[in-house]
């Protein structure tokens, strides 16, 4: 047995400056090219633009495989820092947490702003071999460079000699180790400098492309912003109806009767609807793009959808035996959604899914009365609309009787702890895999009978790491989960169909603690090794319920009694402080931390949890270029064997992952 290494306080490692960024990059970052960490210095730029200086955005990239990023902005503070004793520049671009977005409010720098996780530009440095900064401010010229996220040239400043007024210059060059490919990709480097253009109608947005005869240029414009970004996407396609398009931002006075929406915050938003051919999602927030949407999207989505409910039942148009849903509004939709929300919150670092709670209801506000009156002002307008609708539904139905489900007559007796749901589309049923009887009692009063199944499971399943698939089908647990879903367990090697798939998705939901997070890492392990093609397709999701539950008592006339839901500690923070900043008493909220999925009521679980238009889900997602290294991962975390790669792995993560080994 090889000797062990001694754990006392010099094994405990304290990591400083950005090399945490460095040691773990993932985590920060994509690392299968740099676009995120020029992204982060667009970000910056359009920032200042968003709060109003400067007028054009101009982005560089050379050969030498480095990208320069300029704006027109009021210039990066180079004055020292009052408690680093730095200049500010330099500590923006050398400390994590370090910035100007984490004030809101009135006397704010940024009031509405991209960033808010504080890594930004520290990150694109931290992973940069040099970066370059150029300020202009004060009539002055200053520049600093970094070399490996280190301060390699201290802040010299100088008289501007150039005629321009102040604004930002940074310019990196991304270091080849971090990532899978050195290369920026153009064409998706090329859509981010221009959505920035038609999200903020005015700016003039520049891609410069460095070639052997010189640069190539390429600006854009947008007067009109969405509406004219449209025309140039559907490319001569004509729409179902004419384009809908509008905006919604909230004043003082608006905002004062929405306890949880602030002054400024609101979406533009243009939507349209094809018959056919390619459709088209953009949404973002605060001008940064959210490929993966978000509750932004889930308040747009729900709005469109309840408005157009709401006038096919004043019209009588609704169809007889015919149900509509969202996806049949939805499928033949192309829109672009535009964001504004003072407190952000994301998932991960990369900011491509937004997670604030409130910002479904925000944008909901904003688009539902908008778009019912404008049904209503274009009645022959909206039957086309609520035609296309129908159409999409009768073509769902036609096909899910292609998949009709197995009942207990069929090949395999569905496990008697199954409580099934009624309705016979795949596509729209789930399956909710849930911890215990006591969690599985509150999801089976909470949802949907109509397209919610509910399997409670006993206890921790089996690790099924290691294990072939007679094995896994020996296990009674997992035998119930496979049979419930209609798919027989086998490894990364068989590649069976899913014709037998009798839900749309499947979702994990158990406590937010430590056995719940286990039975979580156990069960993403048997769908990861023995049923591939499950997650490759997208079925699998995680739930994620709030951990904390705050009661706010009535504020007087306006402001009722209300009830807010926190995933986490921050999100919790952050609650206390709009409530202080509402001027509520300290210590008038009572706040409640579940211990668990069967402490909460059926309509608290519904609510937060089970409600597909408020609830969180993460979808497990596999990519199918990172499939070695996923699967060295799961078998670091999860094979018996390897207990001492686990033991090093928790010394070397142990500041920055939870884990229960």
């Amino acid at each position: 047995m090889a000797k062990q290494a001694s754990y006392d306080a010099s094994a405990i490692q304290a990591l400083k400056g950005l090399e945490p960024v460095r040691r773990m990059p993932g985590m920060y970052t994509h690392t299968i090219h740099p676009l995120h960490i020029v992204q982060e210095m667009v970000d910056n730029a359009v920032d200042e633009a968003l709060a109003g200086f400067g007028k054009r955005i101009t982005v560089t990239l050379y050969r030498d495989g480095s990208v320069e990023v300029e704006d027109e902005g009021r210039g990066i503070p180079v004055d020292l820092h009052p408690e680093e004793k730095r200049p500010a520049v330099e500590v923006a671009f050398s400390m994590l947490h370090a910035g100007g977005k984490f004030t809101r409010g009135g006397d704010a720098v940024y009031h509405i702003s991209g960033g808010l996780h504080g890594v930004g530009v520290a990150v694109t440095n931290a992973l940069s071999r040099r970066l370059e900064v150029t300020v202009y401010r004060g009539g002055e010229k200053h520049t600093l460079a970094f070399e490996g996220g280190e301060l390699k040239q201290k802040l010299k400043s100088e008289r501007a000699k150039e005629r321009r007024g102040t604004g930002t210059v940074v310019r990196c060059w991304p270091d080849p180790k971090y990532f899978d490919s050195p290369t920026v990709p153009l064409a998706e480097l090329e859509h981010l400098v221009r959505s920035k253009a038609y999200l903020l109608p005015g700016l003039t947005t520049v891609l410069r492309v460095e070639a052997k005869s010189g640069f190539e240029e390429k600006s854009w414009k947008y007067e009109r912003g969405m509406a004219q970004y449209f025309e140039l996407m559907l490319a001569g396609r004509e729409l179902v109806a004419p384009l809908f398009a509008g905006e919604k931002y909230f004043d003082e006075r608006a905002a004062a009767e929405h306890a949880d929406i602030e002054t400024g915050e609101g979406a533009a938003w243009a939507i349209g609807w094809v018959a056919e051919g390619d459709v088209f999602c953009d949404s973002h927030v605060n001008l940064i793009p959210t490929r993966s949407g978000g509750t932004h999207e889930s308040g747009f989505r729900a709005g469109i959808f309840e408005a157009l409910g709401a006038f096919m039942e004043t019209r009588a148009l609704a169809p007889k035996g015919v149900k509509l849903i969202a996806d049949d509004v939805w499928g033949r939709a192309c829109f672009t959604l535009s964001a504004r929300i003072v407190r952000t919150q994301f998932h991960g670092q990369t900011k491509e899914k937004l997670t604030t709670r409130h910002a479904a209801k925000l944008i909901e506000l904003c688009v539902k009365d908008a778009f019912e009156l404008w049904l209503n002002q274009h009645p022959d307008e909206g039957k086309k609309l609520v035609d296309l609708a129908i159409e999409q539904a009768l073509a769902r139905l036609s096909r899910g009787k292609k998949y009709e489900r197995k009942k207990s007559s069929g090949v395999a007796t569905l496990p008697g702890k199954l409580v099934d749901c009624a309705s016979g589309d795949t596509s729209r049923n789930e399956l909710f895999l849930v911890e215990g009887d006591s969690a599985g009692g509150s999801a089976k009063e909470a949802r949907d009978k109509e397209t919610q199944a509910v399997l409670p499971l006993r206890g921790k399943v089996l690790n099924t790491m290691s294990k072939d698939a007679r094995t896994v089908l020996a296990n009674k647990e997992l035998q119930a989960i496979a049979t419930a879903i209609g798919v027989d367990p086998h490894g990364p090697e068989e590649q069976p169909e899913l014709g037998g798939l009798r839900y749309g998705k499947i979702i994990v939901m158990t406590d937010a603690d430590v056995d719940g997070g286990h039975i979580q890492a156990l069960l993403l392990t048997f769908f990861f090794m023995h049923a591939p093609r499950l997650v490759e397709a997208g079925h699998v999701h995680v739930a994620q319920p709030p951990l904390y539950k705050v009661e706010v008592p009535s504020q007087g006339k306006g402001k009722p009694a209300r009830r807010l839901y926190c995933l986490d500690d921050d999100e919790l923070d952050e609650a206390l402080e709009r409530l202080r900043k509402e001027k509520l008493r300290e210590g008038a909220w009572e706040i409640s931390r579940f211990k668990g999925l069967g402490e909460m009521s059926p309509e608290q679980l519904w609510e937060t949890t089970m409600n597909p238009d408020t609830r969180r889900l993460v979808r497990m997602q596999l990519d199918l270029a990172q499939i070695r290294k996923v699967r060295e991962t799961f078998e670091l975390l999860m094979d018996s064997g390897e207990a001492e790669g686990r033991r090093n792995w928790m010394r070397e993560h142990w500041k920055t992952v939870e884990a229960d080994v």
